[in-house]
Protein backbone atom coordinates (compact mmCIF):
# COMPACT_ATOMS: atom_id res chain seq x y z
CA UNK A 1 0.00 0.00 0.00
CA UNK A 2 0.89 3.60 -0.60
CA UNK A 3 0.18 5.91 1.53
CA UNK A 4 0.58 9.60 1.07
CA UNK A 5 0.64 12.10 4.14
CA UNK A 6 0.43 15.63 2.72
CA UNK A 7 -1.26 18.72 3.13
CA UNK A 8 -0.93 22.36 1.48
CA UNK A 9 0.01 24.19 4.18
CA UNK A 10 3.01 23.34 6.80
CA UNK A 11 2.86 23.06 10.34
CA UNK A 12 0.51 20.75 10.98
CA UNK A 13 2.76 18.01 11.74
CA UNK A 14 2.67 15.78 8.44
CA UNK A 15 6.49 14.61 8.71
CA UNK A 16 5.99 13.65 12.73
CA UNK A 17 2.88 11.50 11.51
CA UNK A 18 4.49 10.14 8.60
CA UNK A 19 7.91 9.06 10.65
CA UNK A 20 5.43 7.20 13.60
CA UNK A 21 3.39 5.46 10.79
CA UNK A 22 6.19 4.08 8.99
CA UNK A 23 7.89 2.86 11.92
CA UNK A 24 4.88 1.46 13.48
CA UNK A 25 4.11 -0.17 10.59
CA UNK A 26 7.64 -1.66 10.00
CA UNK A 27 7.09 -2.71 13.98
CA UNK A 28 3.94 -4.72 13.10
CA UNK A 29 6.44 -6.81 10.39
CA UNK A 30 6.24 -5.15 6.92
CA UNK A 31 8.75 -3.83 4.90
CA UNK A 32 8.38 -0.10 5.38
CA UNK A 33 9.93 2.38 2.83
CA UNK A 34 9.55 6.11 3.78
CA UNK A 35 9.83 8.45 0.93
CA UNK A 36 10.97 12.29 1.82
CA UNK A 37 9.72 14.30 -0.80
CA UNK A 38 10.00 17.58 1.56
CA UNK A 39 12.74 20.22 0.95
CA UNK A 40 13.29 20.55 3.94
CA UNK A 41 14.50 16.65 5.13
CA UNK A 42 13.67 16.09 8.04
CA UNK A 43 11.95 12.80 7.68
CA UNK A 44 15.78 11.77 6.33
CA UNK A 45 17.29 13.49 9.57
CA UNK A 46 14.84 11.42 11.63
CA UNK A 47 15.64 7.94 10.00
CA UNK A 48 19.19 8.89 9.88
CA UNK A 49 19.16 9.07 14.01
CA UNK A 50 17.04 5.50 14.36
CA UNK A 51 19.33 2.45 16.29
CA UNK A 52 16.41 0.95 17.54
CA UNK A 53 13.99 -1.81 16.60
CA UNK A 54 13.32 -2.26 12.78
CA UNK A 55 14.86 -1.04 10.45
CA UNK A 56 13.16 1.03 7.66
CA UNK A 57 14.28 2.77 3.97
CA UNK A 58 14.68 6.09 3.39
CA UNK A 59 15.06 8.12 0.48
CA UNK A 60 14.46 11.77 -0.63
CA UNK A 61 13.00 12.98 -3.65
CA UNK A 62 12.16 16.48 -4.33
CA UNK A 63 11.49 16.72 -7.90
CA UNK A 64 8.55 15.22 -9.21
CA UNK A 65 10.00 13.44 -12.28
CA UNK A 66 11.91 11.38 -10.16
CA UNK A 67 9.50 11.06 -7.06
CA UNK A 68 6.98 9.37 -9.70
CA UNK A 69 9.94 7.24 -11.65
CA UNK A 70 11.64 6.35 -8.55
CA UNK A 71 8.38 4.71 -6.58
CA UNK A 72 6.95 3.29 -9.81
CA UNK A 73 10.77 1.32 -9.96
CA UNK A 74 10.93 0.07 -6.02
CA UNK A 75 7.53 -0.32 -4.95
CA UNK A 76 7.34 -4.54 -5.50
CA UNK A 77 10.14 -4.25 -3.09
CA UNK A 78 8.22 -2.98 -0.03
CA UNK A 79 5.13 -3.96 1.64
CA UNK A 80 4.31 -0.94 2.55
CA UNK A 81 5.35 3.04 1.14
CA UNK A 82 4.91 5.97 3.16
CA UNK A 83 5.37 9.39 1.42
CA UNK A 84 5.52 12.62 2.92
CA UNK A 85 5.31 15.58 1.21
CA UNK A 86 5.74 19.08 1.82
CA UNK A 87 3.40 21.99 2.89
CA UNK A 88 2.43 23.49 -0.38
CA UNK A 89 0.54 22.90 -3.18
CA UNK A 90 3.14 22.05 -6.03
CA UNK A 91 4.12 19.25 -8.61
CA UNK A 92 5.28 16.93 -5.77
CA UNK A 93 2.38 16.70 -3.81
CA UNK A 94 -0.13 16.33 -6.70
CA UNK A 95 2.47 13.71 -8.03
CA UNK A 96 2.41 11.79 -4.94
CA UNK A 97 -1.74 11.91 -5.24
CA UNK A 98 -1.35 10.34 -8.26
CA UNK A 99 0.65 8.01 -7.36
CA UNK A 100 -0.67 6.89 -3.51
CA UNK A 101 -3.77 4.55 -2.62
CA UNK A 102 -4.64 6.52 0.39
CA UNK A 103 -3.76 10.15 1.32
CA UNK A 104 -3.88 11.36 4.94
CA UNK A 105 -4.31 14.84 5.48
CA UNK A 106 -3.47 16.16 8.91
CA UNK A 107 -4.77 19.36 10.18
CA UNK A 108 -4.44 21.46 13.32
CA UNK A 109 -7.70 22.65 15.36
CA UNK A 110 -6.65 26.58 14.19
CA UNK A 111 -8.58 28.69 11.30
CA UNK A 112 -5.83 28.98 9.01
CA UNK A 113 -5.39 25.52 9.15
CA UNK A 114 -9.06 25.34 8.36
CA UNK A 115 -8.84 27.60 5.61
CA UNK A 116 -5.91 25.81 4.20
CA UNK A 117 -8.09 22.77 3.70
CA UNK A 118 -9.77 24.28 0.83
CA UNK A 119 -6.92 24.79 -0.79
CA UNK A 120 -6.00 20.73 -0.19
CA UNK A 121 -9.29 20.13 -1.69
CA UNK A 122 -8.68 21.98 -4.49
CA UNK A 123 -5.57 19.97 -5.23
CA UNK A 124 -7.26 16.70 -4.48
CA UNK A 125 -10.22 17.55 -6.19
CA UNK A 126 -8.04 18.26 -9.36
CA UNK A 127 -6.18 15.06 -9.35
CA UNK A 128 -9.58 13.54 -8.89
CA UNK A 129 -10.28 15.04 -12.41
CA UNK A 130 -7.51 12.53 -13.62
CA UNK A 131 -7.43 9.54 -11.87
CA UNK A 132 -9.73 6.67 -10.25
CA UNK A 133 -9.93 5.23 -6.37
CA UNK A 134 -8.02 7.76 -4.76
CA UNK A 135 -9.38 7.89 -1.30
CA UNK A 136 -8.65 10.95 0.76
CA UNK A 137 -8.86 11.28 4.75
CA UNK A 138 -8.32 14.15 6.97
CA UNK A 139 -7.40 13.60 10.50
CA UNK A 140 -7.07 16.19 13.20
CA UNK A 141 -3.25 16.36 14.47
CA UNK A 142 -2.02 18.69 17.14
CA UNK A 143 -5.46 18.32 19.14
CA UNK A 144 -6.05 20.19 21.87
CA UNK A 145 -5.68 17.32 24.68
CA UNK A 146 -9.29 18.36 26.85
CA UNK A 147 -11.95 15.55 25.58
CA UNK A 148 -14.25 18.00 25.36
CA UNK A 149 -12.40 20.87 23.45
CA UNK A 150 -14.22 23.37 21.95
CA UNK A 151 -11.81 24.27 19.66
CA UNK A 152 -11.28 20.60 18.37
CA UNK A 153 -15.29 19.63 17.80
CA UNK A 154 -15.39 22.86 16.07
CA UNK A 155 -12.37 22.31 13.50
CA UNK A 156 -14.19 18.51 13.18
CA UNK A 157 -17.50 19.98 11.68
CA UNK A 158 -15.53 22.57 9.46
CA UNK A 159 -13.45 19.99 7.80
CA UNK A 160 -16.50 17.48 7.46
CA UNK A 161 -18.40 19.75 5.29
CA UNK A 162 -15.48 19.24 2.81
CA UNK A 163 -16.56 16.92 0.60
CA UNK A 164 -13.49 15.98 -1.00
CA UNK A 165 -12.59 14.41 2.81
CA UNK A 166 -13.43 11.69 4.74
CA UNK A 167 -12.96 12.76 8.28
CA UNK A 168 -11.38 9.76 10.66
CA UNK A 169 -12.52 10.80 13.87
CA UNK A 170 -9.30 9.46 15.49
CA UNK A 171 -7.59 12.72 16.98
CA UNK A 172 -3.79 12.94 17.56
CA UNK A 173 -3.46 14.95 20.41
CA UNK A 174 -1.04 17.56 21.28
CA UNK A 175 1.64 15.37 23.38
CA UNK A 176 5.44 15.80 23.68
CA UNK A 177 5.59 11.81 23.27
CA UNK A 178 5.23 12.58 19.22
CA UNK A 179 7.75 15.11 18.60
CA UNK A 180 10.33 13.20 20.76
CA UNK A 181 9.93 9.88 19.66
CA UNK A 182 10.46 11.76 16.18
CA UNK A 183 13.61 13.33 17.00
CA UNK A 184 15.39 10.14 17.54
CA UNK A 185 13.86 7.77 15.09
CA UNK A 186 11.88 6.15 17.57
CA UNK A 187 8.30 5.36 17.62
CA UNK A 188 6.32 6.36 20.43
CA UNK A 189 5.83 2.81 21.21
CA UNK A 190 9.76 2.34 21.74
CA UNK A 191 10.66 5.17 24.18
CA UNK A 192 11.31 4.69 27.52
CA UNK A 193 8.72 4.24 29.28
CA UNK A 194 6.21 5.05 26.44
CA UNK A 195 3.65 7.27 26.80
CA UNK A 196 0.59 4.93 26.71
CA UNK A 197 -2.16 7.70 25.68
CA UNK A 198 0.18 8.48 22.40
CA UNK A 199 0.71 4.59 22.02
CA UNK A 200 -3.25 4.56 21.73
CA UNK A 201 -3.42 7.23 19.75
CA UNK A 202 -1.55 5.73 17.23
CA UNK A 203 -2.41 2.22 17.07
CA UNK A 204 -5.83 3.36 16.39
CA UNK A 205 -5.09 4.96 13.63
CA UNK A 206 -2.47 2.67 11.87
CA UNK A 207 -5.55 -0.12 12.38
CA UNK A 208 -7.77 2.68 10.44
CA UNK A 209 -5.57 3.77 7.83
CA UNK A 210 -4.06 0.72 6.90
CA UNK A 211 -7.25 -0.89 6.51
CA UNK A 212 -8.84 1.31 4.19
CA UNK A 213 -7.12 0.27 0.75
CA UNK A 214 -9.31 -3.39 1.42
CA UNK A 215 -12.51 -1.82 2.02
Amino acid sequence: MILMVGNTKGGVGKTTLAVQLAIGRARQGRQVWLVDADTQGTASMSIAERTLGPGIACSSYIEPKTLRSQVKQQLAGYDDVVIDVGGRDNGVLRTALMLTDVALVPFAPMSFDLWAMHNMAKAVSDVNGERDGLRVFAVMNQAEPRENSVDNAEAASAVREIPEFEYLDLPIRKRKAFSVASSQGMGVHETTPPDPKAVAELDRLLAAVFVLEEV
